[in-house]
C-alpha cells in the first residue's frame, strides 16, 4: 500500500492493524504490536510528511501502553527525537521527563542526560544525575559517569571527592572495583599521593584481593620519589604475608611474580637473591575424584605450589626431603 503512494489508503490499513490490541497486558505479547505503531509514525513523518499526524500517532501509542506494568523506552525516545527534529525542545524535554517519572529506566536517563550535555545545560544534567542515582544507587557506572561528566569537567575537585565518598559508602554496589579504581585514578591525576595511599589502605580493609595489592605496589613504584622503591617493596612484603593463608595459592604466586619483576627493574643483587628464595616450586600431585553422589571416580593429576616459607614450618620436612632424594637416586641407579 505504501508503494502506491495513497496516504489515505495506507492510514486505513495502519488503523485497522493497530486496532488489534493484544489480549493481555504482557510485554511479550506487545513487542511486535508496538512496531506497528513505530512503522506508522515513521511513515507519517518520512513519507507522508504529515508532522501533526506523526505527533498524534506517537501520543496515542504512549497513551495506550500500560506503563504501570511495563513500558517501551524505544517509543519514548523516538517521540522525543521527533520533537527535537521539529525544533520543539520543550516538548522533547516534557516527553523524557514524563518517561522517567512514569517508568524510569537506565536507557531513558542516559538519553535525557546526553541531550542536556549536548546543549551544555549542566544544571539540568546534575539534577538528572541526582534522580538517576536515587533510582539506582547501586549502579557504579552511573556514579563514575556522574562524577567525571559533571564535576571533573567543571573543575570542582572537592565536590567530585565528596561524591566519590558518598558512592563508596553505599551499602550495595554492583561493581565496587570500578568505583574504587575511578576514585584512586582521580586522586592520582590530582597528584594527591597521600590521599591515594589512604584509599588503598581503606580498600585493603574491605578486600585482600591480589590485584589491589599489586596495584598499590605499582602505584608506590611510580610516584618517582626517593622512598618509592622502599615503599613499593614494603607493600609487596605485606601482600606476601597477607596472602600466605589464602586458599588460592595462585594469588600468592601472582604477587611474588610481580614482586620479582619489580626487583628486576629496581632492585640490587641482595634483593634479587631475597625474592629468588621466596619463589615456589611447582609440583605435580594426585587426588581422588568423587561424583556428586559420593562414589569414587578415580584419580586426577593437578599442579600445586610449595613455598619455601611453608616448607620451613612443615614438621619432619628434612626427613621428607631426604626420602625424596633417596627415591630419586634409586631411580637413577635402576
Amino acid at each position: 500500500m505504501e508503494s502506491e503512494a495513497d496516504p489515505d489508503a495506507v492510514r486505513e490499513v495502519y488503523e485497522r492493524a493497530i486496532a488489534n490490541i493484544p489480549p493481555a497486558e504482557e510485554k511479550r505479547l506487545w513487542r511486535r504490536y508496538i512496531y506497528l505503531w513505530i512503522n506508522y509514525a515513521l511513515y507519517e513523518e518520512l513519507l507522508a510528511k504529515d508532522m501533526d499526524h506523526t505527533r498524534q500517532v506517537y501520543r496515542a501509542c504512549l497513551d495506550l501502553i500500560p506503563h504501570k506494568k511495563f513500558t517501551f523506552g524505544k517509543v519514548w525516545l523516538l517521540y522525543a527525537q521527533f520533537e527535537i527534529r521539529q525544533k520543539d525542545l520543550k516538548a522533547a524535554r516534557q516527553a523524557l521527563g514524563t518517561a522517567i517519572g512514569k517508568c524510569p529506566k537506565d536507557r531513558l536517563f542516559r538519553e535525557y542526560i546526553g541531550l542536556e550535555l549536548q546543549l551544555r545545560e549542566f544544571d539540568r544534567c546534575r539534577k538528572l544525575y541526582e534522580k538517576f542515582l536515587e533510582f539506582n544507587p547501586a549502579n557504579c557506572t552511573t556514579w563514575v559517569k556522574t562524577i567525571r561528566t559533571m564535576e571533573t569537567i567543571l573543575g570542582d575537585a572537592d565536590r567530585a571527592r565528596a561524591l566519590f565518598e558518598l558512592a563508596v559508602s553505599q551499602p550495595l554496589l554492583d561493581m565496587p572495583e570500578v568505583l574504587w579504581k575511578a576514585y584512586i585514578d582521580f586522586e592520582i591525576n590530582l597528584e594527591e599521593y597521600d590521599k591515594t595511599r589512604d584509599l588503598y589502605e581503606r580498600l585493603l580493609k574491605r578486600t585482600q584481593h591480589v590485584k589491589v595489592w599489586i596495584s598499590f605496589a605499582q602505584f608506590e613504584a611510580s610516584t618517582a620519589t626517593d622512598e618509592s622503591v622502599i615503599q613499593a617493596r614494603t607493600v609487596y612484603e605485606r601482600a606476601s604475608k597477607s596472602l600466605r593463608n589464602a586458599e588460592e595459592k595462585e594469588e600468592r604466586v601472582m604477587v611474588l611474580e610481580a614482586w620479582k619483576e619489580f626487583e628486576d627493574e629496581y632492585g640490587d643483587e641482595s634483593s634479587h637473591e631475597k625474592i629468588k628464595k621466596k619463589m615456589p616450586r611447582r609440583v605435580k600431585k594426585r587426588r581422588k575424584v568423587q561424583t556428586d553422589d559420593g562414589s569414587d571416580a578415580g584419580w586426577e593429576e593437578y599442579y600445586d605450589y610449595i613455598f619455601p616459607d611453608d616448607e620451613a614450618n612443615m614438621p619432619n620436612f628434612k626427613l621428607l626431603q631426604m626420602a625424596r632424594l633417596w627415591k630419586k637416586n634409586q631411580q637413577q641407579m635402576e
